[in-house]
């Protein structure tokens, strides 16, 4: 698929504006009592312990304290005053693909920029690791509106070269920059096919982790279009495939739904949260909803 052109100056802020008063005028005010649910909501200061009740975070058990009382305790913090973002996007050729509202780039985009509009709120930082191939962009994090307009910005300018990402080595890197604890957000397709889930469980050792696995329509049924030309995005090679035949759409559509499976297997093994938007549906709403899962999920005591 032809990647469309990318904005000019007047485009493209047209485009942040747009983002902007998405989620001010949708995403902020749905979330206004489920702040918590997608913000991680504790600081690194130790504070007093309690008895670990269903539904605490493992991680903080205070093991002399439960020692000393053969009762597992769970010691809680006191929440820092600033909260750390760090929005790491795949910008891979193969997110360019787009056959409903969105690119899964464009989507990738609006959805890292929603939630750090979101995350920015309180003077919090935000800074973000561009996968556009080669060494990863890093983009130190700040507080301020101004700065995640501009670092929005520099996703959408990022080339549109044909390249392919390395996951694994962005997320090794993400695990060395994002030193503080807080929240860190993966948008991608996951299409790598590298070992990304053992740095993926290294970062969701140390912080929150929501995955954004950015899906296109296309990737999970073949349309019955007769013959088509498919072209890797990343390689360039095309292939001719007769879509007309019933037991290819077939294998196709298994296949598909093995690696939608794979992916979100190896996301939650890694300890992630996992949130699958398609092109084709309204990724806020998917948002909110998962944030209300997520709470119930923390009410409840069981993992969302």
């Amino acid at each position: 698929m032809t990647a469309a052109p990318t904005p000019g100056n007047d485009g493209r802020h047209e485009a942040l504006r747009r983002i902007e008063l998405e989620v001010l005028r949708r995403l902020d005010g749905i979330l206004q009592g489920d702040y918590e649910g997608l913000i991680p909501g504790h600081g690194s200061e130790l504070g007093e312990t309690r008895p670990y009740t269903p539904g605490d975070d493992v991680r903080r058990i205070d093991w002399n304290v439960t020692a000393r009382t053969m009762e597992p305790h769970v010691r809680d913090t006191i929440a820092d005053r600033e909260l750390d973002t760090t929005l790491v996007v795949d910008l891979s050729s193969s997110m360019s693909l787009g056959t409903r509202r969105w690119e899964k780039r464009e989507l990738a985009i609006a959805a890292s920029a929603g939630i750090g509009y979101v995350a920015q709120r309180g003077g919090n930082r935000v800074g973000a690791l561009l996968l556009t191939g080669g060494v990863p962009v890093g983009i130190p994090r700040r507080s301020g509106r101004r700065h995640l307009q501009s670092l929005v910005a520099m996703m959408q300018d990022a080339s549109r070269d044909r390249v392919s990402v390395d996951l694994d080595s962005g997320l090794r890197t993400a695990n060395r920059v994002a030193r503080r604890r807080g929240l860190v957000v993966v948008a991608s397709d996951f299409l790598d096919t590298a070992e990304w889930e053992k740095p993926l469980s290294v970062i969701a050792g140390r912080h929150d982790v929501l995955c954004l696995e950015i899906v296109d329509p296309v990737e999970l049924a073949l349309p019955d279009v007769g013959t088509l030309a498919v072209i890797d995005a990343e390689t360039g090679r095309t292939r001719w495939i007769d879509t007309s035949s019933k037991k290819l759409r077939e294998r196709y559509a298994r296949a598909a739904v093995d690696r939608a499976a794979g992916v979100r297997s190896r996301i939650r093994r890694a300890g992630a949260d996992h949130l699958r938007l398609r092109t084709d549906t309204d990724w806020i709403r998917d948002l909110v909803r998962h944030v209300a899962t997520r709470r119930r999920g923390r009410t409840s005591g069981r993992r969302p």
